[in-house]
C-alpha cells in the first residue's frame, strides 16, 4: 500500500511564500522510480495540474504558476516539495501530491496514487 502525506499548507498573505512537502511510503513503493506531481482543487472547480518532476528530475509547470512555484524531490527522504512564492488569492485551493509511473504525465487520470491534500489559503 502506498501512502502520500502532504504538509505545509496554511494561511498566507498575498505575495507570501509557503513550502509544501509530500512524504511517500509503502513496502513496495520505490520513490525514485515515480514521477511526482502536484495538483490543486479550488471550491467548485475541477482538480488541476500544477507541476510535476520526473524520475530524471525534469520539471514541468502549469502556465499559471510558472516562475513562481518550484517543484523538487529528495529521493533519499522519499519526499517531493513545492516551493510557492509570490502567492496570489487565486492560488487558494487544496493541494494534492500524486505519483505515477508515466514519465511525462500531467493529467489527473495518469496518476495512480494520491495524498489527502493540504489547504492553502491566500488572503488579499
Amino acid at each position: 500500500q502506498v501512502q502520500l502525506v502532504e504538509s505545509g499548507g496554511g494561511l498566507v498573505q498575498t505575495g507570501g511564500s509557503l513550502r509544501l512537502s509530500c512524504a511517500a511510503s509503502g513496502r513496495t513503493f520505490t520513490f525514485s522510480r515515480y514521477t511526482m506531481g502536484w495538483f490543486r482543487q479550488a471550491p467548485g472547480k475541477e482538480r488541476e495540474f500544477v507541476a510535476r518532476i520526473s524520475r530524471s528530475s525534469s520539471t514541468y509547470y502549469a502556465d499559471s504558476v510558472k516562475g513562481r512555484f518550484t517543484i523538487s524531490r529528495d529521493n533519499a527522504k522519499n519526499t517531493v516539495y513545492l516551493q510557492m512564492n509570490s502567492l496570489k488569492p487565486e492560488d487558494t485551493a487544496v493541494y494534492y501530491c500524486a505519483a505515477t509511473t508515466t514519465e511525462t504525465a500531467w493529467g489527473v487520470p495518469w496518476y495512480n496514487y494520491w495524498g489527502q491534500g493540504t489547504q492553502v489559503t491566500v488572503s488579499s
